[in-house]
């Protein structure tokens, strides 16, 4: 048995990103709002590290408000090539505005002016009032950067709970569970399929 769950993660996503043939940093991100109402949805994995596993989103839309009620969630990859998925439980905490600087001038020009074009998880009137709405950031920001908006942010999710799980056959699937403990060491033990 392993004791560093995120080295263990490093190497299953190195697989996946061998084998999976479309977007291995695919994660499902699951949420709660004040409300209760569960929510998911999927999200980019940008990084990850002994810190956290890092998306980045609009602080605006349904995720950043249930965020913002309830800084607990789950991350849910799962690589079907693989007959693998990887479940994370934690706390969300905002990445530094640095770190949203850095990752928002790696996106192409147009997923950035997107950024500011969209008013996420909000109800909106017509396709075409998006698109006009994305053609007037485009003159507007014509042979200039393209700033990162003070809504689009870094979350981190800090894991207490990582379940790596792997097929086998006739369900008897393995289930390997790090959880961490009060003094920052993490426990692993095995969990019935």
């Amino acid at each position: 048995m392993a004791t560093d769950p995120h080295q263990l993660f490093d190497a299953w996503l190195a697989e996946a990103r061998a084998s999976e043939p479309n977007d291995p940093e695919a994660m499902a991100l699951a949420t709660v709002g004040a409300d209760g109402r569960p929510s998911a949805r999927m999200v980019l994995l940008k990084g990850h590290d002994p810190r956290g596993f890092v998306f980045y989103t609009n602080s605006e839309s349904r995720k950043g408000g249930e965020l913002a009620a309830n800084d607990r969630a789950a991350l849910l990859f799962h690589w079907k090539s693989l007959r693998r998925q990887v479940r994370i439980e934690g706390i969300v905490a905002p990445a530094g505005a640095a770190e949203a600087d850095a990752y928002f001038a790696t996106r192409s020009r147009d997923s950035r002016l997107g950024a500011w074009a969209s008013d996420q998880s909000r109800p909106l009137e017509s396709r075409a009032l998006f698109e006009a709405r994305y053609a007037a950031l485009v003159a507007e920001y014509e042979g200039k950067d393209v700033p990162r908006p003070a809504h689009w942010r870094g979350y981190r999710l800090v894991a207490d709970r990582i379940e790596f799980w792997t097929d086998r056959p006739h369900r008897l699937h393995e289930r390997r569970l790090f959880t961490l403990g009060p003094d920052g060491g993490w426990t692993e033990g095995l969990l019935y399929p």
